[in-house]
């Protein structure tokens, strides 16, 4: 007999693959029987939380999953549609683990799980995932048996009212200056949870909000346009309509609804590193205001957010924190110095008060909370956070990474730079006092699973950043 590998299926951070060929019913309830024995064990919960979102094959593998879960005498409760930040909230307010079923913004073809132990500590390759993994293809081998005892139970709940209620509890919107907002849900769960958070679909009083809906039907064939926000084509048509109806901002969300991505009045996208640093300023004031002692709130980056990120975390007293890309990073640095706020370049908002997880839904209620709480355009709100001229993630397909990043370390080295390895290849020139000697950064780091070198550069002004960039790019590539 041979051996099912899901080897192309369980990634670093989570299960995401294509349906059926890869992830079918039959991998579904192996994979949930396997999360109930490495993570439902009796000590630390007797069941677990499964929620998913709007693609059509969903409502079949969570029946699967939680097959597989029960049949381990865990129980189950379902919670049906849902964000992947709803899940989190689920997860920490009923403390419990949880699996939700997403791709994020893959294509229609896809879907995936997004696994994490109660209050919505995330279970990756290295915190239970590669256990899950293992013990699952055992399973599908027939090398491992359903135990026979008796099954868990299974019930639903319908938590989006108590979600929407507690965002509103930890941001106030009540009090702002009305605001126009469009929002591009893109066909994704933002059209499910923004009606509930910022407007009255779940019951809530109606907030000083105007909300110009953009694609909030749910559809998981995202027939509008990917729903992927990173991608500049894909928040064409929010820029489009924020000028249109001269709104005050605009706000994009991906197909799970765990990222936000903000444009101004004018149309134009605003850095998520510039978001990192205005909500730092927040939830810093915010722990200040709640008696503690700046110098003892943290607030953590990875290692391609803006330079600007650090300074501005520094000026309000408080400690920046710097880490590796990926979430696991992230919500392990923020545990460990008990973090108010985490902020990723790639629009993944993480908060203390939401169990250390990411919440889009959060993050725009703090842009939202920064813009009403005053009177000039989100242009001007923005300005003092956007300090240098970023490239964004460039990548190319190289066939020794290695070699590739020693030549962009050696003509590094000639300019005088600073080397940081604590994730890929982080080099930095300080600059000096005048503008002849503008300062620059950049990142070099290797892909996890395609032969990729992805660079970063950032510097004090666009010119010295388009050098540096297209420098950099000509010798990854000369090989």
């Amino acid at each position: 007999m041979s051996h099912r590998s899901l080897a192309a299926l369980v990634k670093a951070y989570d299960v995401r693959g294509t349906v059926p060929d890869q992830l079918d019913a039959e991998v579904a309830r192996a994979l949930g029987a396997a999360f109930a024995e490495v993570v439902l064990a009796p000590d630390e919960a007797p069941g677990c939380v499964i929620g998913h979102d709007m693609r059509e094959s969903g409502p079949a593998l969570v029946e699967a999953f939680s097959d597989g879960v029960r049949s381990r005498g865990r129980d189950v409760t379902l919670i049906g549609l849902c964000s992947t930040d709803g899940l989190y909230y689920a997860s920490g307010s009923l403390d419990r683990p949880g699996a939700m079923f997403t791709a994020s913004h893959n294509p229609a073809a896809y879907n995936g799980i997004k696994l994490c132990r109660a209050g919505a500590r995330p279970v990756g390759e290295d915190s239970g995932l590669a256990d899950v993994r293992v013990l699952a293809e055992r399973i599908l081998d027939g090398e491992v048996a359903d135990p026979g005892g008796p099954t868990g139970t299974l019930d639903e709940r319908d938590l989006l009212t108590d979600y929407a209620a507690f965002l509103r509890g930890l941001v106030d919107l009540s009090g702002i200056r009305p605001l126009t907002v469009v929002v591009d849900a893109g066909n994704g769960m933002g059209g499910f949870t923004v009606p509930a958070v910022l407007g009255t679909g779940a019951g809530l009083p109606a907030l000083p909000l105007t909300v110009e809906p953009l694609y909030f039907e749910l559809d998981g064939t995202f027939p509008n346009h990917e729903a992927n926000p990173l991608e500049p084509d894909n928040l064409r048509d929010l820029q489009a309509a924020v000028r249109a109806h001269g709104a005050d901002l605009g706000l994009a969300f991906d197909g799970d609804a765990d990222r936000c991505f903000v444009v101004d009045e004018r149309g134009e996208p605003v850095s998520p590193s510039a978001i990192t640093g205005l909500i730092a300023r927040r939830e810093v004031a915010r722990a200040v205001a709640g008696g503690a002692d700046a110098a003892d709130v943290a607030v953590v980056h990875n290692v391609i957010t803006s330079a600007q990120v650090p300074e501005v975390i520094a000026a309000t007293g408080a400690r920046a924190v710097r880490t590796r890309v990926g979430h696991s990073f992230i919500k392990g640095e923020m545990a460990r110095h008990g973090a108010v706020f985490g902020g990723e370049h790639s629009a993944h908002y993480y908060f203390r008060d939401f169990w250390y997880a990411d919440t889009g839904m959060l993050a725009a209620l703090h842009v939202l909370a920064a813009l009403g709480e005053q009177g000039a355009p989100l242009s001007e709100v923005m300005a003092d956070l956007s300090r240098y001229a970023a490239s964004g993630e460039v990548n190319s397909t190289v066939a020794d990474a290695p070699a590739a990043t020693e030549r962009v370390l050696a003509w590094a080295q000639e300019q005088g730079v600073t080397v940081d390895r604590l994730d890929g290849l982080t080099l930095t020139h300080a600059g000096g006092d005048g503008d002849d000697d503008p300062m620059w950064w950049l990142n070099l780091r290797a892909s996890n699973t395609e032969p990729l070198l992805r660079l970063n550069v950032e510097a004090a002004d666009a010119a010295t950043m388009a050098r540096v960039r297209d420098t950099a790019l000509g010798l990854v590539r000369r090989g």
